[in-house]
């Protein structure tokens, strides 16, 4: 326990010196943008076959690097209407351009514009939450898997002040302890914008063999005595997350998608 402790003041106060003492190389690094995209009644077909036959083509076309696309597995969490997926950009500024540029291609026009003709595709705005990737956030893998996989996004908002201590958790303990119970990593973000919970939440991605895979894995973590004793000590003075703050939709990936 003393050892556990010791470890994680040690990582807190070095990931709060590096927060505070290193220059930002926020310039230099992957930008990545999460969406979710809510179709009308019956649309998510046409929202797939528009990306599969158009989209991501014109995506790279643009300079943006295509990661992964999900379908969500649960009918409440909108298996039915809903793409899920996560792109790349070289900065905040490409981005920007890369965008304007997709819009205004005439290409895209037309493919917007063949699939809508009857009648629109997006029952709402798409939801676009821009993420920097965290110090221990993997590579990005790209590539089929064999056999597919299931993913897991999982989204937890952090209690006032606490999200240094929640990384340093899922840095030195959490990460490895998923590796240990047979989850795989595709990301750990946090977002940068105020409005999409920049300095509040973490947002990530697990791959399992299945469903049924996943709740098993999470069962023998939570049920582990090194997660125990890294959750008392972590949490001596309260919880890390906020009140019903951990959130998690498994997904299947579609097949067009780089990640699967």
């Amino acid at each position: 326990m003393r050892r556990i402790l010791l470890s994680f003041v040690a990582s807190l106060t070095g990931s709060l010196f590096l927060m505070t003492a290193q220059p930002s190389t926020a310039e230099e690094a992957p930008v990545y943008e999460l969406r979710i995209y809510t179709t009308n009644e019956g649309k998510l077909d046409d929202l797939l076959t528009r990306f599969r036959d158009h989209t991501c083509r014109l995506f790279e076309k643009h300079g943006i690097t295509n990661i992964g696309y999900w379908v969500p597995v649960h009918e409440e969490d909108g298996a039915s209407n809903t793409l899920i997926y996560v792109i790349s950009h070289k900065s905040r500024e490409a981005a920007k351009a890369s965008w304007a540029g997709f819009i205004a291609d005439p290409d895209w026009k037309s493919a917007q514009k063949a699939s809508e003709a009857n009648g629109k595709i997006l029952a709402k705005k798409p939801e676009s939450i821009f993420m920097a990737a965290t110090d221990y956030s993997p590579a990005i893998q790209t590539g089929v898997e064999s056999p597919e996989r299931t993913f897991i996004l999982r989204t937890y908002i952090a209690a006032e002040g606490k999200l240094p201590a929640l990384h340093a958790r899922f840095r030195d303990h959490t990460v490895a302890l998923f590796s240990k119970h047979g989850m795989g990593h595709v990301g750990y973000w946090e977002p940068t914008d105020s409005e999409s919970g920049a300095g509040t939440k973490l947002i990530y991605i697990l791959a399992v063999p299945s469903e049924e895979a996943g709740q098993a894995s999470f069962g023998t973590f939570r049920d582990d005595p090194e997660w125990k004793k890294v959750k008392e000590v972590s949490e001596a003075d309260g919880s890390l997350t906020a009140p019903k703050g951990v959130t998690g939709v498994y997904m299947k990936p579609v097949d067009f998608s780089p990640i699967r």
